[in-house]
């Protein structure tokens, strides 16, 4: 009964693979034949399935942008560039689709180690670090079995301190991993989705109203009360905003 059981799992798990395969290639030929719509709703229909990856993102984000739909582009665009925020045609064509944002905020320098280690950390995928750190530990694993029967000092020496490097990259690297996985998990960064919002000094509509920002700007959410988050620009203004203002990358 069991054997059977895990026979229809895998005949449904084989089943959905190739139906999403199907509707991939169905969405990119609509895309090719500038059949735009189409191409989005049968793109939207493949996340509704839990398939997510940088591609379908990705070619959402331009079929979006062909309908000039720009905010859902840049959306879009920001999606894939978290699950490849090495990709160069991503980072092209969201800087492109962003010309198209009414507010030009000027984000603050901060500190060149802090930057630096951001854009390390960004350098590569989670699963990406995680294969690194994975490897690095097997590999530190070898050369300690080489330092504990090798006969010659020489080969200690260099075991020991080719170990000591590579602990230090599964250290750094799983740490890598686990970053990049908190992004993806918590959605702490998000999009203006409204034309025109006033931001609040308190989570109320009594609020003061701080200044105004417009549909397409990227902000980071620092807190949340109710139906109201507070959000962070780049240049270290803060405020409150109703949640249905802003769309989680």
């Amino acid at each position: 009964m069991k054997r059977l059981f895990y026979t229809i799992l895998a005949l449904l798990f084989t089943a959905t693979v190739f139906a999403q395969s199907d509707l991939l290639q169905k969405a990119n030929e609509h895309y090719t034949k500038e059949e735009y719509k189409q191409a989005i709703d049968d793109y939207n229909k493949i996340l509704m399935t839990n398939m997510e990856s940088s591609e379908v993102y990705f070619n959402l984000g331009n079929a979006y942008y062909k309908t000039k739909q720009y905010t859902l582009s840049i959306l879009n665009f920001e999606r894939a560039k978290l699950l490849a925020p090495d990709d160069e045609d991503i980072a092209f064509n969201l800087q492109v689709a962003n010309q198209h944002v009414v507010d030009s905020i000027q984000e603050l320098p901060g500190i060149f180690i802090v930057r630096w280690w951001n854009s390390l950390v960004n350098s590569q995928t989670t699963d990406a670090w995680a294969v690194i750190s994975i490897s690095g530990f097997i590999l530190f694993l070898v050369l300690m079995g080489f330092y504990f029967f090798a006969r010659t000092g020489e080969v200690k020496r260099v075991s020991f301190w080719a170990g000591c490097f590579l602990i230090l990259l599964t250290i750094f690297s799983w740490s890598f991993a686990a970053q990049q996985k908190s992004r993806l998990v918590n959605h702490l960064e998000a999009i203006v989705m409204q034309p025109t919002v006033t931001v609040k000094s308190s989570p109320s509509e009594k609020g003061t109203n701080l200044f105004v920002i417009h549909e397409g700007l990227k902000v980071k959410i620092t807190d949340k009360l109710g139906d109201w988050v507070e959000i962070k620009l780049a240049d270290g203004n803060k405020g409150w905003l109703q949640t249905e203002s802003v769309e989680r990358i």
